[in-house]
């Protein structure tokens, strides 16, 4: 496993950005062809599209920073700032990155008098394959977004190439559900963690892939928002059970952890466990609206 997809001198291009950009060129292409099916303004969407990305990325950075501050707290001022923008270190948020891209949407279609769901509903397959490609690329950085340690049969020991765990877990964490210091061995002068845990990068491609067939179906629909909707719950309940629950993420509310090589490796509650519950409520309650609603295209 290896994070440089190229290098050239000191310059290097990241399999993990490679990978998100793949995904979300097939899913433009994907989107602009169902688009044009549909009659919408496909030169608009494009136009979307590119903002989206661009605001995307900002709020990504912007959520992954205020939810993972103790990695930037301490740093003097002006050199936090660089950290805090250089993204080629790693750190980008899902949910900011869909708020971001969601905001861009609303701005254009309020401006042109466009229904929001329509062009929304385009974006879905979109969002599938980035997270697909953007947890492959996870799996290429090594023990990126790594999982909780388990004795469960599904515990994977990445190999001691792996890029090493950050030594804010391996050492100094202040926060004690992540001090996992005692399963870190130093090996080629880097600390490593050699325990066992749970595979969550493999967990959030396998949530991907589903949610990108599951858009297949849901685009069927003749009802304007409902693949869109579709996507917040299913996305919430998978991310929020099959890879929050097993992922070595802070616990914002302490309720239940239990890791360890005769534990199961789970952890309750985190950020986006606490996020993930009001968007499945609002999720099923438009849906529910919908439902009711005769079919429009």
């Amino acid at each position: 496993m290896d994070p440089v997809f190229l290098q050239i001198g000191s310059f290097t291009i990241a399999w993990y950005g490679v990978l998100i950009t793949l995904g979300i060129v097939a899913g433009v292409w994907v989107g602009t062809r169902m688009a044009r099916q549909r009659g919408l303004n496909v030169d608009l969407f494009n136009d979307m599209i590119l903002w989206m990305i661009v605001w995307g990325l900002v709020g990504a950075r912007i959520v992954f920073v205020a939810t993972s501050w103790d990695q930037f707290a301490g740093t003097p001022f002006p050199r936090i700032l660089l950290d805090i923008i250089n993204l080629r270190q790693g750190g980008i948020s899902i949910h900011g990155g869909l708020i971001g891209g969601i905001l861009v949407l609303i701005y254009y279609t309020r401006r042109y008098k466009l229904n929001f769901y329509e062009y929304a509903d385009l974006c879905v397959p979109g969002v599938a394959f980035g997270i697909i490609g953007g947890r492959i690329g996870n799996i290429m950085n090594g023990t990126d977004t790594v999982g909780r340690v388990t004795g469960w049969a599904v515990g994977y020991r990445w190999p001691n190439s792996a890029r090493a765990f950050h030594d804010g877990v391996c050492i100094r964490n202040p926060n004690p559900d992540m001090d996992l210091s005692r399963y870190c061995q130093e090996i080629g002068g880097q600390l490593v963690m050699t325990a066992p845990v749970h595979f969550t990068q493999l967990y959030g491609v396998f949530i991907g892939v589903a949610l990108a067939v599951a858009s297949y179906f849901w685009l069927r629909s003749r009802r304007a928002g409902w693949a869109f909707w579709q996507f917040w719950l299913w996305y919430s309940i998978l991310r929020a059970g099959l890879e929050e629950t097993f992922r070595l993420n802070p616990l914002a509310l302490k309720s239940y952890l239990s890791q360890g090589l005769n534990e199961p490796g789970i952890g309750l509650w985190t950020d986006t466990h606490l996020i993930s519950f009001p968007l499945i409520v609002a999720s099923v309650v438009l849906l529910l609206r919908l439902r009711k609603e005769p079919e429009t295209r």
